[in-house]
């Protein structure tokens, strides 16, 4: 990890499925120089998988949308159709995870190498099958409110959800935090909640908060979590 030799503290943030509201979040991101993980579907995009929840409507973006919207961002696998791991298939899931990984390498002109895993739904068998497709590390969904580096590149937890009660109070204790060794907040979550839960203000607030701290690095999860010096993106 590249940036533990300058830094003890990193920053980086996970979304999933690569809907419309993705083109906000990317605004409010790079007006803050915030670097993001979009967790992609290659199956879903054309035509776009479409559904509603709370009364709002999420879409999928098509592929030719995506190059220039994700530009400097990194891009990670979420599957070709979203399907459980857990219920598929060693075959079926090969399939799902390397033809995801191809379709989106192809898109991007970018190594995909990173995962977030369908519902979160993971395990022993899955974790040794990721791997074996060429996965080096997969985010899951439950909320560890630590800032401790993965043990398991293959199961990281994040710090939380965006839409949590705690994301400002674990924030203020990030950027005053002067630890003894490298800490990590990653905050995950799905754009399309901003619009069901009224949410852009608050979250660009906590963008603000979080940004432009010089003993903070602001990365990918693949450019946080590489080791040996390889970067994602």
């Amino acid at each position: 990890m590249m940036w533990t030799d300058k830094y003890r503290k990193a920053f980086a943030l996970s979304y999933d499925d690569g809907v419309y509201q993705d083109v906000r979040l990317v605004k409010i991101l790079n007006q803050y120089g915030l670097k993001c993980t979009f967790n992609l579907n290659s199956g879903l995009m054309n035509p776009p998988y479409v559904w509603e929840s709370d009364g709002v409507r999420i879409e999928r973006m098509p592929p030719e949308m995506l190059p220039e919207l994700y530009r400097g961002h990194e891009i990670a696998s979420h599957t070709v159709s979203h399907l459980d791991l857990t219920q598929l298939s060693d075959g079926e899931l090969f399939s799902e995870v390397i033809d995801d990984r191809h379709a989106l390498e192809a898109l991007f002109g970018q190594s995909v190498r990173g995962f977030a895993y369908p519902y979160g739904n993971t395990g022993k068998r899955v974790k040794f099958l990721l791997n074996m497709c060429g996965i080096d590390y997969a985010r899951g969904v439950k909320s560890t409110y630590s800032f401790e580096l993965p043990e398991d590149m293959l199961d990281i937890a994040p710090t939380c959800r965006h839409k949590e009660d705690e994301i400002f109070d674990l924030a203020r204790q990030f950027i005053e935090w002067q630890p003894d060794s490298p800490k990590l907040f990653l905050l995950w979550g799905h754009s399309y909640e901003f619009d069901m839960q009224r949410g852009w203000e608050r979250f660009e607030r906590f963008c603000e908060l979080m940004a432009g701290h010089d003993d903070i690095f602001y990365g990918t999860c693949g450019e946080v979590l590489a080791k040996g010096g390889e970067l994602y993106g």
